[in-house]
């Protein structure tokens, strides 16, 4: 059975952790490289978790780490009001894949989210990324045609995608 477990500045071994698998499975997935994350001890990490009104959340199968997701605050309400809040570092081991343990951290970041009073939740995703786009597709996001950052090849940008939230 997979649990969620919102993660605190004292969890950041397990972030820590599960943060250095996600990059060393999946390097063509993120923009941060796993080198990137070896440099700095404890206070990195904590730095991380610390940022004000963020929010991390790790899918635990049997007690081990099988993903991630975070939320980070935006600076509008996502009506046009500045930026929204984002959806990032979402990440699903291969063996739990297809167990819906990516939907449950989406809609885990985007409680989150509406707990915040956001009406939106952004994400970036890199173009290539295929089974991440479906799954934020199945979820709701959609792509907004907004340029996204500049990738290190200089050339490609990010796709940015939107989900309007709506309270239940």
């Amino acid at each position: 059975m997979v649990r969620l477990r919102v993660v605190t500045t004292d969890d950041w071994p397990l972030w820590r952790d599960v943060r250095r698998t996600a990059l060393a499975e999946a390097p063509h997935a993120f923009k941060s490289r796993l080198a990137d994350w070896h440099r700095g001890g404890e206070e990195r990490w904590r730095a991380r978790l610390e940022m004000p009104d963020a929010y991390h959340v790790v899918a635990l199968l049997n007690g081990r780490a099988v993903g991630m997701a975070g939320g980070m605050p935006g600076d509008g309400d996502g009506n046009g009001d500045g930026r929204p809040p984002e959806l990032r570092s979402v990440w699903v081991s291969p063996e739990a894949r297809g167990q819906g343990v990516g939907g449950r951290l989406i809609a885990a970041v985007e409680s989150w989210a509406l707990r915040t009073g956001a009406t939106a939740l952004r994400l970036a995703v890199l173009p290539g990324n295929a089974p991440a786009i479906a799954l934020y597709e199945r979820h709701g996001f959609a792509a907004t045609g907004e340029p996204g950052d500049l990738l290190a090849d200089g050339v490609t940008r990010e796709l940015v995608m939107v989900k309007a939230l709506r309270r239940s």
